[in-house]
């Protein structure tokens, strides 16, 4: 008989609980968003390290009189060369159009697309840093990459070094 009387209160705490986790599932699952085989995101987030190809900023410009073609992609991307750095003289925006911070890990190069990463060795002491390029430049004949203010006291570069840049993504 005990049996009968507990059966009533065993299904509505399975019932319950079934009703309670479908609820759980739903209310989470408006919290990510599908993306088709890439890294799921919530809704409203921007990842501003994967490159846009068909973004203007990612498209043939001319600086100078002369014609620049940005990569359509940074994949196997190794370069020594030239480095220097730019601080607070630059301006506001980014070719990408984002606020310019001279104490981020960030640079400009001519033709990566953007925004991309890539590691800067100085290989003057073997220093490193990862940093975002999302701008362009520098235009000066035998330069590289033009780093931010942040990034080149973190390779302790002081005016014009060697560099190795190394694409990450």
């Amino acid at each position: 008989m005990q049996n009968k009387i507990n059966q009533p209160i065993k299904r509505s705490m399975v019932g319950g609980l079934k009703s309670g986790l479908g609820a759980a599932i739903l209310l989470l699952s408006g919290c990510t968003t599908v993306d088709h085989g890439r890294i799921a995101k919530k809704p409203g987030l921007h990842d501003h390290h994967v490159p846009r190809p068909l973004a203007a900023y990612n498209r043939p410009y001319r600086v100078n009189g002369r014609k620049y073609y940005p990569l359509r992609t940074a994949r196997g991307y190794r370069e020594r060369g030239i480095a220097s750095w730019y601080g607070w003289e630059s301006g506001d925006r980014t070719a990408m159009g984002t606020r310019f911070d001279p104490k981020a890990l960030t640079a400009a190069h001519r033709t990566l697309p953007l925004p991309t990463r890539v590691k800067v060795t100085n290989l003057k002491n073997r220093r490193s840093v990862v940093v975002t390029v999302n701008d362009r430049g520098p235009f000066v004949r035998g330069r590289l990459i033009d780093l931010s203010y942040g990034a080149a006291k973190a390779l302790r570069l002081n005016g014009l070094g060697p560099v190795e840049v190394e694409a990450l993504n």
